[in-house]
């Protein structure tokens, strides 16, 4: 079988934005939910600036007070992330619904999980011991159980497959989904993912690993492709996109926002934590990604850039971006969000997704922000600090993750 697949729902909750409109506007206009951490005591830690999530009501989203104060935060997002998504599609697995539950599915992932669950239990086990460590800690700390729990409230007895593969998780659970729907797997899936992991141990784990920037300004600090920048800044939240069968979509009478074309996974095969530096092995996913959706040299494209604002990544994936489209790279509109977001981690794919399909569906570029000196080695058009009309036919949104993990989805322009 080979499949159309389209997005038929999004949903955010990040630094600057709790739903998809305030998410959008945001990053047109350059804003920074970078600020100093107030949700945790940062005086020992060596970095006290993140992208943490405001304003954030559990009750908004039809969730329970039992269950927010129960599940791990990266949960709660996720659950969150997931009702917008699915309101938006109109989808629904009840008796009278519009989808077989067993053609729904959920492919969310978290590059960490319950980070401060495992944390706080781990606490009472050294400090009051065994019988202490509660009796919900494993089913709130696993990495699964966001899916899990989107899964219960969306009735969604199809495939569950939540993906780990750090940054580029919740690329990955987009492209598989496509792939799973594609296929005949499944009519519909929720795919995205979710990360709260702004605690001590957290922030002195990467700071540590030379990965977080040491700016002590928060609105300067995330700086995807500038010649200043000296790392990245860590955020949270989570994203999801409703991706679904376009014959079943329309049959259903579905606004289809975008379509889903490609999808490329490598690895680098390298290192760790650093990206392999000549780019070859990210460009063979993006090549891929591209190769699959039928991209043209008279395409316009937008790429949401993986763009850290780490010295190693943006070199390298400038340098990917080259080797996948040679002369064309230097045409294509290019920006990294995380100038505004911060780096979500195991949530930034699927919220750079959301970006992607918005830009296809609105014909214009979200700027990088602080993007007021490029680094001379990323010489392309990085769209700094203001957005750009543009008519855009195709986008892809790449991802690059610790352990060498590459991934990239393509999107086309939905025109009916």
């Amino acid at each position: 079988m080979n499949r159309r697949v389209v997005v038929t729902g999004t949903g955010v909750i990040t630094p600057v934005g709790n739903d998809v409109q305030t998410y959008w506007k945001n990053l047109l206009d350059g804003v920074c939910g970078i600020d100093f951490i107030r949700s945790i005591p940062v005086d020992d830690l060596p970095v006290k600036i993140a992208g943490e999530v405001k304003d954030f009501n559990p009750a908004d989203y039809g969730i329970e007070p039992p269950f927010a104060r129960k599940q791990d935060k990266f949960t709660v997002y996720a659950v969150a992330a997931a009702w917008q998504a699915v309101r938006e599609s109109g989808l629904s697995s009840a008796e009278d619904g519009n989808i077989d539950p067993y053609r729904l599915g959920v492919y969310v992932g978290s590059g960490i999980g319950g980070f401060a669950t495992q944390v706080r239990e781990t606490e009472k086990l050294i400090n009051e011991g065994a019988k202490w460590v509660s009796p919900l800690f494993i089913p709130t700390m696993i990495s699964n159980i966001a899916a899990g729990n989107i899964a219960i409230r969306n009735n969604a007895c199809g495939p569950c497959l939540p993906v780990v593969t750090a940054c580029a998780t919740s690329t990955h659970a987009i492209g598989e989904a496509y792939r799973a729907i594609k296929h005949g797997y499944a009519d519909a899936i929720i795919a995205g993912g979710s990360e709260a992991a702004i605690i001590p141990v957290g922030i002195a784990g990467f700071a540590n690993a030379k990965a977080l920037s040491r700016s002590e300004d928060p609105k300067y600090a995330s700086l995807p492709f500038n010649k200043n920048r000296g790392g990245f800044v860590m955020a949270e939240g989570a994203a999801m996109l409703v991706l679904e069968e376009y014959e079943h979509a329309v049959a259903r009478g579905a606004v289809i926002i975008a379509e889903v074309c490609g999808y490329g996974n490598t690895c680098d095969a390298h290192h760790v934590t650093a990206p392999r530096p000549d780019g070859q092995t990210q460009a063979a996913a993006i090549r891929q990604a591209l190769d699959e959706a039928g991209y043209k040299s008279d395409d316009v494209l937008y790429i949401n850039a993986h763009g850290t604002g780490t010295a190693l990544n943006d070199v390298a994936e400038t340098a990917a971006f080259k080797i996948a489209l040679g002369d064309d790279a230097y045409k294509a509109h290019i920006s990294s969000t995380k100038g505004s977001t911060g780096h979500m981690l195991g949530a930034a794919g699927a919220a750079e997704a959301v970006a992607s399909v918005l830009a296809l569906k609105n014909g214009i570029v979200p700027p990088t922000a602080n993007l007021d000196e490029i680094e001379p080695e990323c010489d392309l058009d990085y769209t700094p600090n203001n957005p750009v009309t543009a008519d855009l036919t195709i986008a892809l949104s790449d991802s690059l993750g610790f352990g060498g993990h590459n991934g990239c989805v393509a999107f086309r322009k939905y025109v009916q």
